[in-house]
């Protein structure tokens, strides 16, 4: 019996230097691992750390070697599988331009509203909607403005952090 292919959201907390976030990929794509999300940002100036928030897939076990990879390499202080932890919470924000007129026009300010997506720019014929929200309600605000004349997208990628009083 083979394992089922599992999505996990994983927290990594770096020391901030340069080629960390190099030597975290080059792990993902020396061994032929997917990453499908990844944000990264300085998050204690301070204390000189840095969050990389990884979503991959993988078997159990892939996803088991991934996170013992990534403890291992020397600038990593912290590795957190927030998809086994317990509740979290994912966001996403996206840009989304749509461009049409008349009745499409009224259409995609109807769903805008609906998925609470911001009005950021707009013309005569187009609006450049911010909508923050989790990967999967953004993947379905993108497919309803398809017909209503998507012109083109840009997602940060997941930010997510776990639930309760204690911290990565």
């Amino acid at each position: 019996m083979q394992d089922s292919v599992e999505r996990r959201t994983i927290a990594v907390l770096v020391d901030n230097e340069p080629g960390v976030l190099a030597r975290v990929i080059g792990l993902f794509s020396g061994r032929g691992y997917n990453i499908e999300s990844l944000t990264v940002t300085e998050v204690e100036r301070e204390k000189g750390l840095s969050r990389i928030t990884v979503v991959t897939t993988g078997t159990p076990q892939v996803l088991e070697q991934i996170k013992a990879q990534l403890d291992r390499l020397v600038p990593v202080q912290r590795v957190a599988d927030l998809s086994l932890q317990g509740p979290h919470v994912e966001r996403e924000l996206a840009l989304v331009k749509v461009a049409g007129t008349d009745d499409k026009r009224v259409e995609a300010l109807r769903i805008a509203g609906i998925f609470d997506a911001q009005v950021v720019d707009a013309g005569l014929d187009y609006f450049i909607f911010q909508v923050t929200h989790r990967p999967d309600k953004l993947d379905r605000f993108i497919e309803l403005m398809k017909p209503l004349g998507l012109v083109e997208m840009s997602r940060t990628g997941v930010v997510a952090i776990a639930r309760g009083k204690d911290g990565l």
